[in-house]
């Protein structure tokens, strides 16, 4: 059951505390969802602290030392084409990965947020004009869109982080739009607008947060997909340029070598991987700890 038909439920009124603590409650049973939360947050921790663990500098050029595998040669997971140390440069590449990712999550919120509270609240022609829009923009492959724009702009964390959020928001604006159609029928919003509180507050102080639980699942499972696009745009050449390492560049550059040092390409996949599941499973955790209908013998 998805979490805009679960927050349209009545609900007893609870104290803010009791509500949280039963969140919680909920969320620490969903095992795969705690272990994502752990190995993203030793994932960030591992990006953000990479140029204080000793690791060395992940652009330094050491020819001696050219395709050095895994434990060898003072490099725990390996050299590569340029003997640079694949560990310190996939740390490093992670800020890189995650930051594109986490910037480009709250883009797409804001926008999809934004569009679909408008569209909700004022229907009408409003709303004929953003629904159309939406459906245009996802008439067409994500995938298409990214290295069409992607061609026309300079790489840079800025560019990448609009381009994947100009062609994200379009879920989370028809899923806020459907929680708000329900939302502003209730009576606390007529009351609200029978007071003559203007469309901006009852939107703002009214509507916007009772569609958190909604926003916060899809702000998750969409830093994982702007990851995911980071990596394509990046892998076929039109994303994060070297020496400046991204995962998804690391693997265009070693694309040549994985039959002879398959390490190159392996761990920047692993770690692309690792962050994607781990986020989608977080936002799964999530969904089920907000749903007030979840069953509680799960786990």
């Amino acid at each position: 059951m998805s979490v805009a038909h679960a927050l349209d439920q009545p609900m007893a009124p609870a104290r803010p505390e009791r509500l949280s603590r039963i969140v919680l409650s909920r969320f620490l049973r969903h095992r795969p969802a705690v272990v994502s939360a752990v190995v993203i947050l030793l994932l960030g921790l591992s990006a953000a602290l990479a140029g204080h663990l000793g690791l060395g500098d992940p652009l330094h050029i050491q020819m001696s030392h050219r395709f050095a595998p895994p434990l060898a040669k003072g490099h725990l997971l390996g050299a590569d084409e340029l003997g640079r140390d694949v560990l310190s440069r996939l740390l490093h590449a992670g800020r890189i990965s995650l930051t594109v990712g986490l910037a480009a999550m709250a883009v797409t919120v804001v926008i999809g947020a934004a569009l679909g509270t408008v569209s909700a609240y004022f229907r009408g022609m409003v709303d004929a004009a953003l629904q159309r829009l939406t459906d245009a923009m996802l008439s067409f492959p994500p995938i298409y869109m990214l290295l069409a724009l992607a061609a026309f702009v300079r790489p840079s964390l800025g560019s990448m982080t609009a381009i994947i959020a100009a062609t994200s928001w379009m879920d989370i604006a028809r899923m806020v739009r459907g929680q708000m159609l329900s939302l502003r029928e209730q009576e606390f919003v007529v009351g609200a607008r029978g007071l003559g509180a203007s469309g901006a507050r009852i939107m703002a102080h009214h509507l916007l947060p009772n569609t958190v639980g909604i926003i916060a699942v899809a702000a998750t499972l969409s830093v994982a997909r702007a990851i995911l696009l980071e990596s394509y745009i990046s892998f076929l050449g039109y994303g994060i340029q070297p020496p400046l390492a991204s995962w998804g560049n690391m693997l265009n550059n070693a694309q040549s070598y994985f039959a002879s040092a398959p390490w190159v390409a392996i761990f920047p996949g692993v770690m692309i991987t690792l962050a994607v599941t781990s986020f989608n499973f977080l936002g799964d955790g999530l969904r089920d700890a907000l749903d007030p209908r979840h069953v509680e013998s799960r786990g």
